[in-house]
């Protein structure tokens, strides 16, 4: 019997047994966690795009004419979309090296993804600036009420987002994350992805889509 405790007992008490990314298989409570955070997000969403097309398709002119002129691509949103795009490849990139124990590779491509999303959120700073002195503010009728909140709303995801990614990149940089054991930037990443999804959809819907009305 003593025999055979033995040659339990390191298995029972090694130090990667019930960690997330063992044998077991499965999805861990982190990754669950945001799956269901951004289930309801995804839902949150939704809401705020049909009350902006519910609200366009009642408007006789979308955009109005005294606001035709402020939304352009160049030379702030544009460069701000490729630049969340990248993030989220990067942010990828950064997977699959931990994935594969590669810590140097997660760690720089953390950064650079941290640092691409604080560019957004600087250059979406600049832009409602510049469309704030062109006459485009929050109280500038229906046009202005949904631009700001459904921009607004992401803003403070990609906020939300670049916090979640300075922390792992702490924790990174502490040597907290292997190949077995990184759920946290597993549900990052998802988190991530999610938010450049809905930039995405925001820039076509707001930039991209035709007007109606006027002249």
């Amino acid at each position: 019997m003593s025999a055979n405790s033995g040659a339990i007992a390191p298995i029972e008490h090694s130090p990667v047994a019930g960690l997330a990314h063992d044998t077991r298989g499965g999805i861990s409570n982190p990754v669950l966690g945001m799956i269901l955070f951004i289930t309801s997000e995804v839902m949150f969403f939704a809401g705020l795009f049909a009350a902006y097309f519910n609200i366009r398709a009642q408007t006789a002119e979308w955009p109005p004419a005294e606001l035709a002129h402020v939304l352009q691509i160049f030379p702030l949103v544009g460069p701000a979309t490729v630049l969340l795009i990248s993030s989220s490849f990067t942010c990828q990139f950064a997977i699959w090296a931990i994935r594969r124990n590669d810590r140097t590779a997660f760690l720089r491509n953390i950064a650079v993804t941290f640092v691409l999303g604080i560019v957004f959120l600087i250059l979406q700073a600049i832009d409602y600036t510049i469309l704030y002195s062109e006459g485009m503010t929050l109280d500038a009728g229906p046009f202005g009420t949904t631009y700001f909140t459904l921009t607004g709303f992401h803003g403070a995801h990609v906020l939300g987002g670049v916090v979640m990614l300075g922390v792992v990149l702490y924790r990174g940089m502490a040597g907290q994350f292997s190949a077995r054991h990184h759920d946290a930037v597993e549900a990052t990443s998802l988190y991530w992805h999610f938010v450049d999804v809905v930039w995405i959809l925001l820039f076509s819907t707001l930039y991209l889509l035709p007007g109606h009305g006027g002249a």
